[in-house]
């Protein structure tokens, strides 16, 4: 059990109690007072690392999109390169590491479009999404746990995909659409 933290806002917590944890993430239990009075439960889920992705474009105005198979969901997922940034890396050096490791891809360009919270009613997760350029493709090198197909896909046809329900990712959704924003003059560059 953890000391109770000051709250702020609506809720107070009373007491929390560890109840999973994994290299990757810790699920607290904590004793609250609800918004209502009510005395109540609430689980929270802590990322140990931050989500960082990228919306990478080639010369022929294709995206650069990976496939793999989302175990939480059993479905294969197309998705912008993502992965994890642990706390005293840099959230750009993170991305560009995860690139080369999924994809054999390297990047220029680099400028942040967007940072998120994921699925915030339940977690911490935050996350950071980059655009950036294509500049030269390698071999990549996996973890031993992914399973990824690499295919450049053209802009509008991973955009339609973010409105058709091809591409369901979140990072994935808000980058690809913030790019398009960008280009119809809707978002600030």
């Amino acid at each position: 059990m953890t000391e109770p933290t000051p709250t702020i806002g609506p809720w107070r917590r009373h007491s929390r109690r560890l109840a999973y944890e994994n290299d990757w993430i810790t699920v607290w239990h904590d004793v609250v007072t609800r918004p209502d009075g009510g005395a109540g439960t609430y689980g929270v889920v802590h990322y140990a690392n931050l989500a960082a992705g990228a919306v990478v474009l080639d010369d022929a105005d294709r995206v650069l999109l990976v496939g793999q198979h989302r175990y939480p969901l059993d479905v294969m997922s197309w998705e912008i390169p993502e992965g994890g940034v642990p706390p005293g890396e840099a959230p750009l050096d993170g991305i560009q590491r995860e690139l080369r490791e999924e994809t054999g891809v390297t990047a220029d360009d680099w400028r942040e479009l967007a940072r998120l919270h994921l699925s915030n009613s339940i977690t911490d997760e935050a996350a950071v999404v980059y655009a950036a350029r294509l500049a030269a493709d390698g071999p990549p090198d996996p973890e031993p746990t992914e399973q990824i197909e690499v295919r450049w896909t053209p802009f509008l046809e991973a955009l339609a995909m973010t409105l058709d329900g091809r591409i369901t990712d979140v990072m994935s959704v808000v980058g690809i659409q913030r790019v398009a924003l960008e280009r119809a003059g809707a978002a600030p560059r």
